[in-house]
Formats: C-alpha cells, sequence, structure tokens
C-alpha cells in the first residue's frame, strides 16, 4: 500500500481541515460543526500522523489541542513545529488552538503561540463562529498575494 491510498482523495473544490485534538468530546464538538462548514475533516491521532497528513496535502484549516498527544504544552511536537514553520508552508492554512488557560481571541496570545486564533475551553460552543470570522479574516488579508500569485502563474506577470 502507497502512502496516499489510506486517505482519501481531495478535490481542488473541497476544504480539507486537520483537527489534532485529544479529549474525545472536544473532537467530536469540533469535528461535527467543521463538517457543517463544508470542510471534508481529517483527524491526526498522534503527532506521526498528523506530519504525515499535513505534509500530504494543503489544509485550509488546522485545529490543535495545547495537549494533543502530550502532557505538557512543551512536549507537544505538532505546536512545535507550528511555531517553527517557515511562512510558505503556513500561508495556506489557518491555525487555531484549543487550551485550558486561554482566553479566547487574544491576538497577542495567539501571535506568541503562532496561530490564528486561540481558543478557551469557555467557548467551545461558539467555536463554528470563531472559525469563520479567522478564516474570512485571513482571507481577506491574503487576498492580493494570492491574485498576484495566480497570475504569475498564469504568466501575466514577470
Amino acid at each position: 500500500m502507497s502512502a496516499f491510498e489510506e486517505y482519501e482523495y481531495i478535490s481542488p473544490s473541497d476544504k480539507p481541515a486537520l483537527l489534532a485534538l485529544s479529549s474525545v468530546e472536544t473532537l467530536a464538538n469540533v469535528q461535527t460543526i467543521c463538517l457543517e462548514l463544508g470542510y471534508k475533516v481529517h483527524v491526526a491521532s498522534n503527532h506521526e500522523d498528523f506530519f504525515k497528513r499535513f505534509n500530504a496535502l494543503n489544509y485550509q484549516l488546522v485545529v490543535v489541542e495545547e495537549l494533543f498527544a502530550a502532557a505538557t504544552v512543551e512536549s507537544n511536537e505538532v505546536l512545535r513545529a507550528i511555531q517553527q514553520m517557515p511562512m510558505n508552508k503556513r500561508r495556506h492554512c489557518v491555525f487555531i488552538l484549543l487550551g485550558e488557560k486561554l482566553q479566547t481571541m487574544n491576538p497577542l496570545v495567539a501571535w506568541q503561540k503562532s496561530v490564528h486564533a486561540v481558543v478557551g475551553p469557555g467557548d467551545l460552543s461558539s467555536i463554528g463562529q470563531i472559525i469563520s470570522k479567522i478564516v474570512a479574516d485571513n482571507d481577506m488579508f491574503l487576498n492580493t498575494f494570492r491574485e498576484v500569485q495566480d497570475a504569475m502563474a498564469r504568466g501575466d506577470l514577470r
């Protein structure tokens, strides 16, 4: 079996999302919300699975838990990798971090954690609205960049 046989086909019109959540209840809630928002959801079971999946596709949304497959925030390999990831690899994706002690939508904490948004446990019921807002804000912010990239790919710019 090849490395990609275990993954479902993603078409250009699909919106792939990758979830890295250890809490079963949180995973079920976030997965349901993402499906309702039209995302094709993949779930990483551990750090190795996350990296295999993330490197195989250009995910539009990644939701990570601070303690995903880790006992401490510092031992979360996925979070560390996101924080050290070069911009050309991160640009296509919106990263949302869930954590017990995070203040929801605090831009300074999000910046410090190298993600687009942070969500605390008290606001998980609003995760759908948060995802929609952050994705829309990111799309607006990167609109000109993407238009120039597309024009360069077509050969309209030199």
